[in-house]
């Protein structure tokens, strides 16, 4: 998927004063108006909607808290009801790679100069170019009219959790003081099967820190197994320290 981004920074850097200043011209006073008047009607035909309860609402098989996760679940349900949950979802990994990929699309989003109703008008208008679905167009634009296009990395991963469990995947983090070799792998996995349920898949990822000395922290599901010489090294310091 490649998006015109120049277009953002181009539209960004030559807004017209009358967007920043008020005008004494009163036509463009009446132009401006109407424009919002406009983009108001537009907003509330909108059929994605955060604040909405509707009978057909499709639960998702677990539960994301915060801000991303409210917009998650939308997110989810709207693609459920359609029929979209994949394909959904690879239009979020691709916007997720691009928006890491390019920091002038990170700052974009980020800028609170740039009025929200811009900032949804222009990624509508690239989304339904590059024929992204309507609800990944419907979802930025709810993020943008909300004033929360910063938390779009946070509401992608909180949908990839939800897809994760959807198809009964159990995700596992595994972070040890230096890389483990695929025999310890391999053992691991074998002895992280008696977490999870028949049916479930684990999903495992490893990663490193020196800091840890030895030994490793297991996250896996809402547990977490902290095995690492830092953590007994602090947990005899505090005794220690209790005792003197």
């Amino acid at each position: 998927m490649t998006f015109a981004w120049g277009r953002i920074t181009a539209k960004s850097k030559n807004r017209s004063a009358t967007c920043l200043f008020q005008t004494k011209n009163q036509m463009t006073l009446l132009r401006m108006r109407f424009a919002f008047i406009m983009a108001t009607m537009r907003l509330a035909r909108r059929s994605f909607s955060l604040t909405s309860v509707s009978s057909d609402v499709v639960k998702a098989p677990i539960q994301v808290f915060g801000i991303e996760g409210r917009y998650a679940h939308a997110t989810y349900s709207a693609a459920a009801r359609n029929k979209k949950l994949e394909e959904v979802e690879k239009e979020l990994q691709s916007l997720k790679t691009l928006i890491g990929a390019h920091p002038d699309v990170s700052q974009y989003l980020k800028n609170p100069v740039i009025k929200k109703i811009e900032k949804q008008a222009t990624l509508q208008e690239l989304l339904k170019a590059e024929k992204c679905s309507s609800i990944t167009v419907n979802l930025f634009g709810c993020l943008a009219e909300n004033n929360r296009l910063s938390k779009a990395i946070g509401v992608i991963g909180a949908y990839e959790k939800l897809m994760s469990a959807h198809r009964g995947e159990v995700e596992c983090t595994v972070t040890s003081a230096k890389s483990l070799t695929s025999d310890n792998l391999k053992s691991l996995q074998e002895s992280l099967r008696g977490f999870i349920e028949k049916g479930q898949t684990l999903k495992m990822n490893t990663k490193t820190d020196p800091s840890l000395i030895g030994g490793m922290i297991v996250e896996i599901g809402d547990k977490r197994i902290d095995m690492s010489i830092f953590s007994k090294i602090k947990q005899l310091t505090g005794l220690l320290r209790e005792a003197i």
